[in-house]
């Protein structure tokens, strides 16, 4: 299904379903999607910004360690986003302007051992949410996949610390004996929005959570 309507990966539709549902992307956005091989989810955001003659009305850029085929107006940065070089690479582009969404539909590689792969993926979303308070706009948003299993319930205390509003969803794309949830967090709060104030393209909007209909 995913290759015959263009998408590199079914999980295109999990982010279909989530976006539809949470009213989160428009035109004019800026969004970064963190470990986006494939690229499913880059296609995705850049069919959605798509304006009439064909062109880009926002930004996406995608980082990854993997390489990964060029997606038509998608900005693709390889590399790791915990290092100096890939940040300056990425904070060259986007010239002083905050992010709208970050998506990431990174997971670890996992070993089995259930304590370790929990420790594993609550990195991976620790690493996601790091990086969405260091760039979001304060009423921007975050999309994360976890797994249900030991250390959940932590990570979602993680995000709610972070930001106004937090949901979890299950896309009806996912397997039904899949763990994976998604979370989604709306609005920075306070606390992790005054991490931007010591950056010079820090944005000066209001810090509610968006209400997009």
């Amino acid at each position: 299904m995913a290759q015959q309507k263009g998408y590199r990966a079914r999980a295109a539709f999990k982010l279909t379903e989530i976006l539809d549902t949470e009213k989160l992307l428009r035109r004019g956005d800026v969004v970064v999607d963190l470990g986006s091989a494939p690229g499913s989810w880059s296609q995705v955001v850049r069919e959605r910004l798509l304006a009439a003659g064909g062109a880009i009305d926002g930004r996406v850029l995608a980082l990854d360690l993997l390489p990964m085929e060029p997606v038509a107006g998608v900005e693709f940065i390889q590399g790791d986003f915990r290092e100096d070089a890939i940040l300056a690479q990425l904070h060259a582009r986007l010239a002083g302007r905050p992010v709208d969404l970050v998506i990431s539909d990174m997971a670890p590689n996992l070993s089995g051992v259930a304590s370790a792969d929990s420790a594993r993926i609550a990195h991976v979303c620790e690493l996601a949410l790091e990086f969405a308070c260091a760039h979001l706009k304060p009423d921007g948003a975050l999309i994360v996949k976890a797994f249900h299993g030991s250390g959940f319930s932590q990570i979602v205390q993680m995000f709610k610390q972070h930001f106004v509003r937090v949901v979890e969803r299950k896309p009806k794309a996912s397997r039904d004996e899949s763990s994976e949830t998604f979370l989604i967090g709306r609005g920075l709060k306070e606390t992790a929005a005054s991490r931007l104030a010591g950056r010079p393209d820090a944005p000066d909007a209001d810090r509610s959570p968006r209400t997009d209909s």
